[in-house]
C-alpha cells in the first residue's frame, strides 16, 4: 500500500518517604473509555505504608553502608531521593561518602544523550567528580575504569523500566562482571519494577545475545533490579567470569509488592531515557518496543513514544481490528502522528494510541503481538527492519525477542494465540528459575 497525504488519511478514516531502619539483603559472591493507571490503581488496595527505595533508607542511616569506602556510583536523573536531588549531590554536599567516580550509562549521567548515545568521559561541573562514560563498556574496560577510578565498592542506583531490550540492566551486569575482576564490592539500591513482578514474554536465546539482551532471560524479567542482580550473581558469573561478586549487598524497597503499578507507589516519576515519559510507557514498552524492529514508527519524535505507533502505510483499519479483540487492560484509539526524528521524520503516520484501562489485567507481551500479527495482515508495507551492521543476524526484531522465532511465525501467517503459546513452556520454566532470588512478595509473585 503506498503512502497517503494528510487529506487522503483524513478522508480514509480521521473523520469516520518517611524513613524506616536499613535491612540489606546480602549474598556471597478502542474503544473503551481510556481510564489512567492512577484511577485504575485506585480501585485495587494496595499496604498503606509508603513506598521508600533503598536509596532513602540508605540516606536515612546517614549512607552508613559506604562508610570508610572507595566509592564509584552507577546511576543517572532516576537515582534520586524523595527530596528529589540526586544520591549523588547528596552525598558529595554532605562529605559523608568517598566518591571516587561517577558511571554513566546510555543516555549519560545527567540524561543529557538520546537514545544510543552518552555523554563521554568528563568531569561534572556541578561536583567536580569525574564522570567515567560506561555505555557499551565491556568487562575489561569497566575494570579497568574501576582501577583508574581506584574503587573499592560499585554502587547501582538506576529506575529500570523492566523490559529486557532496555539497557540499564546490561550495564549493571557488565559492572558486576567488572567488580569479580577488580574484588570490588556490589551494592544495588533498590527501586521498584515500574511494570509489577511478573514475568512475561519470549526467553532470549544464546545466539542472539547483544547490547539489548545479554543473558539468556525472558523479555519482560519481572524482577526488581536488586533481584536481577541476584539472579545475575547466582546463575551467570561463575560460568562466565569464573566466580562469584566477594559481596553484593541489596538495600530492599520498603512498603512494594509485585503486583503494584507504578502510580500506586506515590513515588515521582523520573524519566529513565528521552524516550520513557511516563509509567504508562513503561508499561507498554515492553510489548510495542518490539515495533523497533518492524518498518512502523515506535512513536519516537513524538510526546508518547511506544503509546503511539504508526506509519505512512497505516489506515483505521489497524485500530479498528485491535478494537474488535477486547483485550483486557487496554483500549485503542485511531491516531495520527508527524515524528519530529527517528522513523517516518516529518512524515504523517496513520496508527493507533494505546490506552491502558487497567495496569492490574494489562499484558503488554499479547498486546504487542496482538498488534504485531494484526500490522502484518492488514498491510503489505509492513515489513521486518534491517540490522545492516550485523550480517549473521539481519533482522532488529530477532535480537528484541531472542530468535528468530516469533519474526517466522508472524511471517507464516500465525495467530497471536500460536505466536505466546510457544514461550509458554520456557517462560514457566524460566519462572521456576527465578523464584530463588526474589525478595518481594505479593499475589504475583
Amino acid at each position: 500500500m503506498t503512502s497517503l497525504n494528510r487529506r487522503q488519511l483524513l478522508t480514509a478514516g480521521a473523520l469516520g518517604a518517611a524513613a524506616v531502619p536499613l535491612a540489606a539483603t546480602t549474598s556471597q559472591a478502542a474503544t473503551r473509555p481510556a481510564v489512567s493507571p492512577a484511577a485504575a490503581a485506585g480501585r485495587a488496595t494496595y499496604p498503606s505504608r509508603p513506598v521508600t527505595p533503598g536509596a532513602d533508607r540508605a540516606a536515612a542511616e546517614g549512607w552508613s553502608a559506604l562508610a570508610g569506602r572507595k566509592v564509584g556510583i552507577i546511576t543517572n536523573p532516576t537515582g534520586i531521593l524523595t527530596n528529589l536531588r540526586t544520591i549523588v549531590d547528596e552525598m558529595h554536599e554532605a562529605g559523608s561518602v568517598d566518591i571516587r567516580g561517577v558511571f554513566g550509562p546510555e543516555h549519560g549521567f545527567r540524561g543529557t544523550a538520546q537514545a544510543g548515545d552518552s555523554e563521554g568521559t568528563h568531569t561534572d561541573p556541578r561536583t567536580g567528580i569525574t564522570v567515567y562514560d560506561a555505555y557499551g563498556a565491556g568487562t575489561d574496560k569497566m575494570a579497568s575504569m574501576f582501577r583508574t577510578a581506584g574503587v573499592d565498592t560499585v554502587v547501582f542506583d538506576i529506575q529500570d523500566a523492566g523490559a529486557r531490550f532496555y539497557t540499564y540492566i546490561w550495564t549493571m551486569y557488565t559492572a558486576m562482571k567488572a567488580a569479580v575482576q577488580t574484588g570490588a564490592r556490589f551494592v544495588v539500591l533498590d527501586r521498584p519494577n515500574p511494570i509489577g513482578g511478573t514475568a512475561r514474554g519470549p526467553m532470549m536465546t544464546t545466539a542472539y545475545t547483544s547490547g539489548v539482551g545479554a543473558k539468556e532471560i525472558v523479555q519482560a524479567h519481572g524482577m526488581t533490579v536488586g533481584e536481577l542482580a541476584r539472579f545475575f550473581d547466582g546463575e551467570f558469573l561463575e560460568a562466565e567470569v569464573g566466580a562469584r561478586l566477594t559481596e553484593l549487598q541489596v538495600v530492599e524497597v520498603s512498603g512494594w509488592r509485585r503486583d503494584m503499578p507504578y502510580a500506586a507507589t506515590g513515588l515521582p516519576w523520573v524519566m529513565p531515557s528521552p524516550n520513557m515519559p511516563t509509567p504508562d510507557t513503561a508499561l507498554v514498552y515492553p510489548g510495542t518496543g518490539m515495533f523497533e524492529g518492524t518498518s512502523l514508527s515506535e512513536g519516537r519524535g513524538t510526546t508518547r513514544p511506544f503509546e503511539l505507533v504508526g506509519a505512512p502505510f497505516v489506515d483505521y483499519r489497524w485500530a479498528e481490528r485491535l478494537a474488535g479483540l477486547d483485550l483486557p487492560g487496554v483500549g485503542f484509539r485511531e491516531a495520527y502522528f508527524n515524528p519530529t526524528f527517528s522513523k517516518h521524520q516529518g512524515k504523517v503516520c496513520g496508527g493507533v494510541q494505546v490506552h491502558i484501562t487497567d495496569p492490574r489485567t494489562f499484558d503488554p507481551m499479547r498486546v504487542g503481538v496482538e498488534m504485531l500479527v494484526a500490522a502484518r495482515a492488514l498491510y503489505t508495507d509492513f515489513a521486518w527492519r534491517k540490522d545492516t551492521w550485523d550480517a549473521a543476524r539481519p533482522y532488529w526484531i530477532d535480537k528484541l525477542t531472542g530468535s528468530t522465532r516469533l519474526r517466522d511465525q508472524i511471517t507464516a501467517g500465525a495467530s497471536a494465540d500460536e505466536v505466546v503459546g510457544a514461550w509458554r513452556d520456557e517462560l514457566a520454566a524460566f519462572d521456576r528459575r527465578r523464584q530463588q532470588y526474589l525478595i518481594y512478595r505479593g499475589p504475583a509473585a
